[in-house]
């Protein structure tokens, strides 16, 4: 459990909290590339770490996350005209570009041949990259290099992504990533022992297998310089006396996490705070190299997720199943097998992040053996938010330091004299 004191130093972003100021000194995603999907299309509204922002894509292609407000009289530019190279806000015809260069002015008055007055508005910087529209929220003083994610080594990758926004803090999100016990009980209906596919009449696209039918995983942790990975060990279904059936999440600060893969496709997840009690949730399934019987296409990665827009999520991403509804939960299907009633690992996990409140309240729980990497990550990132408040660099940024390109999670079978901490981790 944590107090109170350091339950908020995890949770809270806005304003000034700590914990924001922190994340501010990180490239972060704001938004999918597919949702400005082209030239002077319409802008979008975009929530990161407290602040309304607008996005949109220019005329040359090139994308601007800026302040949804004007800096003239803080009209929404939600609504404004993507055209030209810039966005212009219908109060006044106030003109930005990309990096929030105030262009144009036309109601205002000025001498003959006089230069438009220098005016910026508040314009983040920008990078494009693997499907995703990044944006560092902090001085530009403090910007270190972008470096691409985690899945970007292959020459010709298949990259799919779910996202969805939930009303939940960061955190509940983040733990739900590392935890592996509850994927034994949570998604048993839909990740099944090997050979086992058939029961409860789910579709194969919503099915996964694991050669093992141990609940009760054996943890172990290891802190790393950019946060911590850990392995879950399992009684595998042949060869137990030899064998052990391994996976490896890890974390890498701020709101990053490598869920093991699975078989065809690795994961990763991007958990980024809209503000203290929502969170945009980026699940990406991906393979280095297109090869054939590898990797998973978007429309199934996002039925498996149960993350499909008009199904299972409103045009904004938000979820169809709320508390209001029950999580369209069926009891009927518990009762001839679903464990859950509800379809969709990701729905599966969002109905016990969104029912834990709007932010946890961790003093209240009684953690158990099978909450060691939970633990592990709350030690991590309290740490880190108290050392970077003390003047400290941010957790991860300092040399030498492992590339993300090279860090991987881990699934298999591995003989029992393993050092676990050896696997998922790639060469030079």
């Amino acid at each position: 459990m944590l107090n109170q004191q350091d339950n908020d130093l995890l949770t809270r972003v806005e304003n000034q909290a700590p914990l924001g100021q922190l994340m501010r000194r990180y490239w972060m995603p704001a938004c999918m590339s597919e949702e400005l999907p082209q030239p002077d299309g319409d802008p979008i509204k975009v929530r990161v770490l407290g602040e309304n922002l607008v996005a949109f894509r220019a005329t040359d292609g090139s994308v601007g996350v800026m302040d949804e407000l004007c800096p003239h009289r803080r009209a929404s530019l939600l609504y404004g005209r993507n055209e030209e190279g810039g966005l212009r806000c219908l109060y006044h015809g106030w003109k930005m570009d990309v990096e929030g260069n105030v262009v144009d002015t036309p109601a205002e008055v000025r001498r003959e041949g006089a230069p438009c007055k220098k005016i910026r508005h508040k314009a983040y910087p920008v990078r494009e990259s693997h499907g995703f529209v990044w944006i560092y929220m902090g001085e530009e003083a403090t910007m270190p290099e972008f470096e691409p994610p985690a899945f970007a080594n292959g020459t010709n990758p298949i990259i799919s992504i779910a996202k969805i926004n939930l009303p939940c803090n960061w955190a509940q999100i983040v733990e739900g990533g590392i935890d592996s016990a509850h994927a034994s009980l949570l998604h048993s209906s839909e990740i099944r022992p090997t050979g086992n596919t058939a029961r409860a009449g789910l579709a194969e696209t919503h099915t996964l297998t694991r050669p093992s039918v141990d609940k009760a995983p054996r943890l172990h942790v290891h802190r790393t310089e950019y946060g911590m990975r850990y392995v879950a060990l399992r009684t595998p279904i042949t060869n137990p006396e030899t064998d052990e059936y391994a996976r490896i999440a890890t974390f890498i600060a701020p709101c990053t996490v490598l869920s093991p893969p699975n078989g065809t496709y690795s994961t990763i997840q991007f958990i980024v705070p809209r503000d203290d009690e929502s969170t945009s949730f980026y699940f990406v399934g991906w393979t280095d190299d297109q090869t054939e019987g590898t990797g998973v296409t978007q429309e199934v990665w996002r039925q498996r997720m149960g993350a499909v827009v008009g199904v299972d999520l409103d045009d904004d991403h938000w979820p169809l199943r709320t508390p209001a509804n029950r999580f369209k939960q069926d009891r009927a299907a518990m009762k001839q097998g679903s464990f859950t009633g509800v379809r969709g690992i990701a729905n599966q996990d969002s109905m016990m992040w969104v029912t834990m409140g709007p932010i946890s309240d961790r003093s209240k729980e009684r953690l158990g053996t099978s909450d060691a990497a939970v633990a592990q990550f709350r030690r991590v990132m309290v740490e880190a938010v108290k050392a970077f408040s003390r003047g400290e660099p941010p957790i991860g940024t300092t040399q030498p330091r492992l590339p993300h390109r090279r860090i991987r999670s881990f699934e298999g079978v591995i003989k029992k004299e393993t050092d676990w901490r050896e696997l998922g981790i790639l060469p030079e």
